[in-house]
């Protein structure tokens, strides 16, 4: 008498499904605007990009609006072409100045906007990304990017909820960059290695790092003997299994 064996089968399934409700929990947390990277350090420049997801199934996203924060004003922003978009920039006065480079500049970028060409835009099941250079990056611990985001049915997600105070995420979170403060400068140069020593360090390195790629090795080949064994215990009991019974 044949006798499957379904215990594998349903412990991969199991698996499947518990991936598949992961993934659906996970999908619409992470399907917002975003800003990428979303850290960087305060008074230095960077390059950022607004990651536009598409959430409509039916729809196309038309057009993208990101207000920069009122409090944590930036001196130079500039946008980077992107095909089949273009950007208006809106300005705003600032007191006090920003100073940028030993100028002292009285307006900054105040809003972005960026419409698609006529049929165009991101379409369902795509996302879009608006790259951005700004610096020199305010003292401030985050910067909050209120984004509009604009479908061809008029629909229109405001992704503008600062993040909460107990770390859950909002229900409609804007874009976020964390900024951390510049590492401060070594108080004393660190003293230089004799030569003596500097060589039983290399050594010392180098005798761990051959032991490490040894081991890793020895690890590797033990894992693929394993897996060989396995292999060849599953096939010799399913030919047992399917053999007929005379």
């Amino acid at each position: 008498m044949i006798r499957p064996r379904r215990t594998a089968t349903a412990v991969v399934l199991a698996l499947g499904a518990t991936a598949a409700l992961v993934l659906g929990l996970a999908g619409p947390a992470a399907a917002h605007v975003t800003i990428n990277p979303d850290e960087a350090t305060q008074g230095g420049y960077g390059r950022f990009a607004f990651r536009v997801p598409n959430e409509s199934d039916t729809a196309n996203t038309v057009k993208v609006e990101v207000t920069l924060p009122e409090d944590a004003p930036v001196g130079s922003v500039s946008t980077m072409p992107v095909t089949g978009w273009t950007v208006a920039v809106e300005r705003r006065a600032v007191d006090p100045p920003v100073e940028v480079h030993g100028s002292q500049l009285t307006e900054v970028v105040s809003k972005l906007t960026w419409t698609a060409a006529e049929g165009g835009g991101v379409k369902p099941g795509e996302f879009q990304e608006f790259p951005v250079s700004m610096g020199p990056l305010p003292q401030v611990d985050t910067m909050v990017f209120r984004a509009l985001q604009t479908y061809s049915d008029g629909n229109v997600q405001r992704w503008i909820e600062p993040p909460a105070p107990g770390g859950e995420e909002p229900q409609d979170p804007a874009p976020v960059l964390r900024l951390t403060a510049a590492d401060a400068a070594p108080s004393a140069a660190p003293t230089a290695a004799s030569g003596d020593d500097a060589a039983d360090d290399a050594d010392e390195d180098r005798a761990e790092g051959s032991g490490t790629a040894t081991g890793l090795g020895v690890a590797g080949l033990v894992a693929g003997l394993a897996g060989l064994v396995l292999g060849g215990l599953a096939f010799a009991r399913t030919r047992r299994e399917t053999t007929p019974t005379s």
